[in-house]
């Protein structure tokens, strides 16, 4: 087995390497100053299973030139099977025709990927279930659940109610409430501008009660405070919200500091900025990818990983 990482997000490959008690293999990924990037492998991989640790967050055509060209120079340094480990995928959204005239990214960068000669794919929390159609070769879907439930059951939560702030996001939330043993809420909105939400109404009850909201990724944390916002208004005690992927912009941080959110919970997925004012609390899942990684070398099944989300 040979770990290898992009500048995307090395601290989760040494904590993946920390907890495989795994080197992180030597590699140099830089830019030229005509912006090309450059990779080199330092140490052997002929022969080897590799591992590339490669998030395709922010800046995410460079994160995601790197991890293709890194794939490149592991194939052609004869590398036995290369597993691309992307634990945030970026284009996700983009997974389908909802306008004319429109590419479908997602599917354009699963078949880039498959290209430049990656075997599998070992990912968490898509943005939809349906992207691992995409892909040609076989994907191993993580959930992040495993991570943050036992973090939930820690809080000792008052009565709590889990609450999708959306009809798309119902299943995650769905998962997380049987999982707690909490009812189940939903947020109706209308969304306005790229980072504008406008709630409608709530469906199911939050007055009095702690609420959790959960949804797969935020960004620009529109969907989070205006969702918290209409619960507020609807007699929710306090709120938490969820996410497993926090890919966090300056605007986000602004508008969590000023919301009625108690705790932004969220993964390292992707790196987070962690300053006192955005409130956010990072759960490490390395060692959820660690076991993924280690059972996908060792052939193992994965599928029982999943059924710690039962507990």
């Amino acid at each position: 087995m040979v770990i290898l990482t992009g500048n995307a997000h090395p601290e989760l490959a040494k904590a993946i390497c920390a907890y495989l008690k795994q080197p992180l293999a030597e590699t140099i990924v830089t830019t030229f100053p005509d912006g090309e990037t450059f990779v080199k492998i330092v140490s052997n991989v002929r022969g080897k299973d590799i591992f590339i640790v490669q998030p395709t967050c922010p800046p995410t055509n460079q994160n995601l030139m790197e991890l293709l060209i890194m794939v490149d120079a592991a194939r052609r340094a004869s590398a036995s099977r290369i597993t691309a480990v992307i634990p945030f995928f970026g284009y996700a959204r983009q997974d389908r025709k909802d306008q004319p005239r429109v590419p479908i990214t997602s599917k354009l960068v699963a078949n880039l990927l498959t290209a430049a000669g990656v075997d599998r794919v070992l990912t968490m929390d898509l943005h939809a279930q349906q992207l691992q159609g995409f892909f040609d070769i076989p994907v191993d879907h993580l959930y992040a659940l495993p991570v943050v439930i036992n973090y939930l059951r820690a809080l000792k939560l008052d009565n709590p109610v889990v609450v999708s702030p959306d009809v798309g996001g119902v299943k995650a939330a769905s998962a997380y409430a049987q999982a707690l043993g909490a009812d189940l809420a939903i947020v109706v909105k209308r969304r306005v501008t790229a980072t504008d939400i406008e709630p409608i109404a709530v469906i199911g009850e939050v007055a009095d009660r702690d609420v959790i909201i959960v949804d797969d990724m935020t960004e620009t944390a529109g969907t989070l405070v205006s969702a918290a916002k209409i619960l507020q208004s609807n007699g929710a005690k306090s709120i938490f919200a969820c996410v497993s992927h926090a890919v966090l912009t300056p605007l986000a941080i602004e508008r969590l500091a000023k919301s009625d959110i108690r705790e932004l919970i969220c993964t390292d997925s992707v790196p987070v900025p962690t300053t006192a004012e955005t409130r956010v609390k990072v759960l490490s899942i390395a060692e959820l990818l660690g076991e993924g990684i280690r059972r996908t070398h060792d052939n193992e099944s994965i599928s029982s990983l999943f059924e710690l989300r039962k507990k």
